[in-house]
């Protein structure tokens, strides 16, 4: 199949284009309407068709023979647990337990929080969810109970799911004191609280309203799917890394089935019956889409990781994970390669494994320099694919489609546009800008299926988020630019661009230049105040395990680095070498954060497991070298 043919006919004729992968669903009525819109004139696909999520991930295969196929794979290095699901198996635990949450009152309509670690039970109760038509909203495990308080006053969850604990690495955290705290904080009150004890020595404070994850399962009935709207809200996923009141994302049901079954074969090229890992977590939108759904509804087996990529045990746990389940595609963030690269430079780990399986690499979550993407080709001779899209999207928005045509890899673009995105690089203007210009990277309406529907009961966001700026078009607050061959580079959120005594300068660019110093294994560079210029760029480093150099020198070269490939105008003199760097539990580092603490504005400590004291650290390498406001 030609790409480009296959593209053009997205955008030349999108109705007929996604009336005919809507085809390759099931429905319960097939829509006729593949196109219409909303009361505020925003696109909707398929508003007459009927469907669920749910009996599309599991029913589907089951009648169609295929019960005994593996479903899940729970791996998990932390608790030194590896267990399978067939599909079979995974229907009655989640039928069961949608019997047990209607039991409790939910009913189609209503919203639940689910809060839990990275295990089998927190795909069951999102399926759960989607079989009763109750719209879910995952909360990252761990998420200090603030966070987790303003998204139950946010989403007015009748029903909590939750499990005694999570795993970081080599600690035990117990959820249920943070989920009660949360609730002790929060105006609306969920009726129940659905505990999974795991037994592994977690404190379980008793409440009035709980209930018992195993005993609610144990004494339901197996209940069956309820046919939902296509425009029915699936889910509320909430942007991680955000101040104050965070944006819930809302999605559909049937244009995010039709756009997941559509990712897994022509982006992933992936066929039914091939075993998927997305190394990510639940709680964000990669575990929603290419964990849980996508790779269910496409009939792959799925692998649900509990652990990280280094230290459970050590750097070799990826390629163990491939070799055993025979994984022929996986997906994880640059951020995990860059962990793995930093414990093991040479891949002396990667040696010790049979990877005969694994035909692609897929990276995502933020950009990948070049230096990450050389070293992972050069150890594992299989294509590396760096794509793009966004919580909003859903899916893939820039991306080499796989089950299409391979393309060249241009290393530092995501590739090309997905089909259905018809992405432009404009000017503040509005208007489209040339080859290799860089400008705002938007995408002219409509966005395809499965994308976002809305805020959650907050469309004037929505709208001055994403529709106001450049009307008729997305904005997806990155900046970019393609190049005469139409491969699109990604070169940052545009509130990474930084002022320097009047000339622009991208930090994005600036990030790949430090990386490519050969000891340092990942960084972060930020514009701070400067009473001459404006701003000036600061780098934060992370140097690879066993590498030693003076920080003097390292500086040095690093300055250097730069004034040889971007200029003086660039400004760089100062490095600071860190442990860690403050990320998302999706794996984004967290610039603005880092410009607050330098620029000594009031900022919130995220509340994601350590952070604290990644930036007490921070604070403390600042003083020491009278950085910014540490003067």
């Amino acid at each position: 199949m030609n790409y480009e043919e296959f593209y053009k006919k997205s955008i030349e004729n999108p109705v007929q284009f996604w009336a005919e992968q809507a085809d390759a669903i099931d429905w319960y009525q097939k829509p006729t309407t593949i196109l219409s819109q909303d009361a505020n004139d925003y696109p909707l696909w398929y508003q007459d068709g009927l469907l669920n999520c749910c009996y599309l991930a599991v029913d589907k295969h089951i009648q169609d023979g295929y019960g005994d196929q593996i479903a899940y794979i729970y791996d998990s290095p932390v608790t030194q647990t590896i267990k399978k699901y067939t599909y079979s198996e995974v229907k009655s635990e989640v039928a069961k337990l949608a019997g047990g949450l209607l039991s409790l009152g939910l009913k189609k309509g209503e919203t639940a929080i689910i809060y839990m670690p990275m295990i089998p039970q927190a795909a069951f109760a999102m399926l759960a969810c989607a079989r009763i038509g109750v719209t879910h909203s995952v909360v990252f495990g761990g998420f200090a109970p603030h966070e987790l308080a303003i998204r139950i006053d946010d989403c007015k969850p009748r029903v909590i799911l939750t499990a005694s604990s999570g795993i970081e690495i080599d600690r035990l955290i117990a959820y249920k004191p943070l989920v009660d705290e949360a609730i002790a904080q929060a105006t609306h009150k969920p009726k129940k609280v659905v505990v999974l004890n795991r037994k592994l020595g977690a404190r379980i404070p008793f409440k009035k309203y709980d209930v018992d994850y195993d005993a609610l399962v144990y004494g339901s009935e197996e209940t069956p799917c309820v046919p939902v709207e296509s425009t029915h809200p699936l889910y509320v996923l909430y942007t991680s890394g955000t101040t104050g009141k965070p944006k819930g994302i809302l999605r559909d049901t049937g244009g995010y089935a039709t756009a997941l079954k559509f990712s897994m074969q022509k982006i992933y090229g992936v066929n039914e019956g091939e075993v998927f890992w997305a190394a990510s977590d639940v709680g964000w939108v990669v575990g929603h889409s290419f964990i849980v759904y996508g790779p269910l509804i496409n009939r792959n087996t799925s692998v649900i990781f509990e652990g990280k990529p280094i230290r459970t045990p050590d750097a070799s746990t990826f390629w163990r994970i491939i070799e055993e389940h025979k994984v022929c595609a996986m997906f994880t963030a640059p951020t995990a390669i860059r962990a793995i690269k930093k414990e093991d430079p040479n891949g002396e780990f990667i040696k010790q494994y049979d990877l005969s399986s694994l035909r692609t690499q897929f990276l995502a979550g933020e950009r990948c320099d070049v230096a990450t993407l050389e070293w992972y080709r050069a150890h594992i001779p299989i294509p590396a694919i760096d794509h793009w899209w966004q919580t909003e999207s859903g899916w893939p928005m820039i991306a080499n489609m796989m089950g299409v045509e391979y393309l060249p890899i241009k290393p530092g673009s995501t590739g090309k546009a997905v089909c259905g995105y018809d992405i432009q690089i404009v000017g503040e203007n509005g208007l489209e800008l040339e080859p290799n210009e860089e400008g705002y990277l938007v995408i002219k309406l409509p966005l395809p299926p499965g994308t976002l529907l809305d805020i959650w009961k907050d469309h004037p966001s929505f709208q001055s988020s994403y529709l106001n700026r450049f009307p008729g078009y997305y904005f997806s607050g990155d900046g970019g630019y393609k190049d005469a061959d139409g491969y699109i580079y990604v070169t940052g959120r545009v509130d990474d661009v930084i002022n320097v005594a009047g000339h622009r300068l991208s930090t994005a660019e600036m990030e790949e230049i430090v990386a490519s110093h050969h000891s340092v294994a990942e960084c972060a560079v930020i514009g701070i105040n400067d009473e001459l210029k404006g701003q000036i760029p600061l780098a934060l480093v992370v140097t690879k395990l066993g590498e030693e150099i003076e920080h003097f020198q390292l500086q040095y070269e690093i300055v250097q680095l730069v004034r040889e490939q971007i200029g003086a105008v660039a400004a760089l003199r100062d490095v600071i070498v860190v442990q860690r760097l403050p990320k998302t539990r999706s794996g984004k580092i967290l610039r603005k954060l880092l410009r607050s603490i330098v620029d000594g504005e009031n900022f919130q400590v995220p509340s994601t497991i350590d952070d604290e004291a990644i930036i007490a650290e921070i604070q403390e390498e600042l003083a020491k070298t009278k950085i910014g406001s540490y003067k």
